[in-house]
């Protein structure tokens, strides 16, 4: 259909890649949870919720998190350094404490101004303090020259696809469910997703057959499967890896010559078991076996989004190359440039982020105090939020074992896939709709993720406070099922 607006642009001849993309964590579902959260804030009283909770996307401090004392306190320091002229009124009267200001000095010297570019890949000291972090973390030494810090991990995750994906049969295996900056990222670029679907019935844990299927599937298409994604723990799924399972990625992908990618951002949202990097067991692999796994690369990415941090706003992360080409890693550095540098403020954050207090500095015990606090408040709230679903009738759900999600499978009577299609709407869409217009709890549908042919999800945080809303989900599923049976 043409357009008869005088403007240059229309909904028709935009980049048709971008109008394909779908990125439903920021989709109707939270365009409307918006809406009425400002109607709320005008005065609007005639809603059937006082509150919206916006259990849609990991986005911690929305919901209540406080920041961490000492980040924030260096971080004040950095934004406006003519503070340290009074360091007596910072520690008698503010309660800043001398290892805050002792690291604000020391970052202002390394950095210069965060009001000024930093190199491409990231101020240098900071990439050491990574390096350091990394080493100790895995027992495995990290070079500085192989980490590029990034306005969040997303932005990593943009570089490494835009180097990887050559053309349209570019092909990268995908979780399946997956948080959609994958598959949107990929559709942007015109690039082949190849899903693999995630075993629920082990805890939404990797199949290596399904794997395998998958890259058969699309290699017998024509397509020139490249990279696996990775995503360790599990978004949406909050699942955590076994040693096993990461074992046999890595073999995988020796196999078939694929790049790596470990979206490790939740490392430290983990209730079950150990968060075991792929960098870790790939090292330990080589030592087992020398020169097997030489030619493995492997691409993981942190951020400062989340864990106890959760600090999305400042856009700080990082991504740590193993094992890449130096010709392929200086056009990588090349594509960082372009984009100058991520936000020096953000990598501040990631320096704090992986060097935080320690035993017998001032501020150790308060930074412990508040990071077991919130660790604890999540875990609490996640179990506290499976406790609910196990109530609720036709829903399922594992045992939380880390990131900040739930992503419980929700069997619908018959009747509300007909009243979903007849505003053209999935069913699960649909549910989550009315649970929005109810309560004012924002979820996710799981097809906004990808799920299963024939299974119904929804994914939701567990970072709001209370039970309060918890109790109203429910409260609405009880009455939305008698409504549909």
């Amino acid at each position: 259909m043409g357009s008869t607006s005088a403007r240059r642009l229309n909904i028709n001849n935009i980049n048709p890649h971008v109008k394909a993309a779908k990125y439903a964590v920021r989709g109707e579902l939270a365009v409307k949870s918006e809406e009425y959260r400002a109607y709320l804030q005008g005065g609007v009283t005639d809603l059937p919720f006082s509150k919206v909770i916006s259990a849609n996307i990991g986005n911690p401090q929305q919901l209540d998190q406080k920041p961490i004392t000492f980040f924030r306190q260096v971080l004040s320091l950095l934004e406006n350094p003519a503070l340290l002229k009074h360091e007596d009124v910072l520690v008698n009267q503010l309660d800043y404490k001398p290892d805050v200001i002792e690291r604000a000095k020391r970052l202002l010297k390394q950095v210069g101004s965060v009001g000024a570019y930093s190199a491409s890949n990231g101020v240098p000291a900071i990439r050491q303090s990574i390096a350091d972090f990394l080493e100790r973390r895995d027992g495995f030494p990290a070079k500085q020259s192989d980490i590029y810090l990034s306005a969040g991990a997303s932005s990593g995750v943009n570089t490494l696809l835009h180097i990887i994906c050559a053309d349209a049969k570019s092909g990268i295996l995908v979780p399946i469910p997956q948080y959609p900056l994958y598959t949107a990222s990929l559709s942007v670029l015109d690039a082949t997703c190849v899903p693999y679907l995630l075993d629920e019935s082990k805890n939404w844990g990797t199949d290596l057959d399904i794997i395998k299927e998958s890259h058969a599937k699309a290699t017998a298409e024509g397509v020139d499967v490249r990279a696996i994604v990775i995503i360790n723990p599990g978004n949406p799924t909050g699942a955590s890896l076994s040693a096993e399972d990461i074992r046999s990625v890595i073999d995988f992908a020796r196999e078939e010559r694929l790049v790596i990618i470990a979206d490790e951002v939740y490392q430290t949202n983990v209730f079950v078991g150990e968060f075991i990097s792929f960098k870790r067991m790939l090292r330990e692999m080589q030592q087992e076996k020398p020169g097997v796994y030489d030619s493995i690369e492997l691409a993981s990415l942190h951020s400062v989004s989340k864990g106890m941090v959760g600090e999305c706003g400042h856009r700080g992360g990082y991504f740590e190359l193993v094992g890449f080409d130096p010709e392929v890693q200086a056009e990588i550095y090349k594509f960082v440039s372009i984009m100058l540098c991520a936000p020096v403020i953000g990598q501040c954050l990631v320096d704090l982020m992986v060097n935080p207090p320690r035993p017998g500095d001032a501020s150790y015990e308060l930074y412990q105090q508040e990071y077991n606090a919130i660790f604890n408040g999540l875990r609490e709230r996640a179990t506290a939020l499976h406790k609910a679903f196990e109530q609720m009738e036709g829903v399922e759900c594992g045992a939380p074992q880390g990131s900040m999600y739930l992503f419980p499978t929700i069997q619908l009577p018959p009747k509300a896939a007909e009243a979903a299609a007849a505003e053209g709407r999935t069913p699960d869409e649909f549910y989550c709709m009315r649970l929005l217009e109810a309560t004012g709890v924002c979820v996710v549908p799981g097809s906004g993720f990808g799920q299963k042919d024939g299974s119904l999800h929804f994914r939701t945080t567990f970072l709001a406070p209370g039970t309060e809303w918890v109790g109203s989900i429910v409260k609405f599923h009880r009455e939305f099922m008698d409504k549909y049976r």
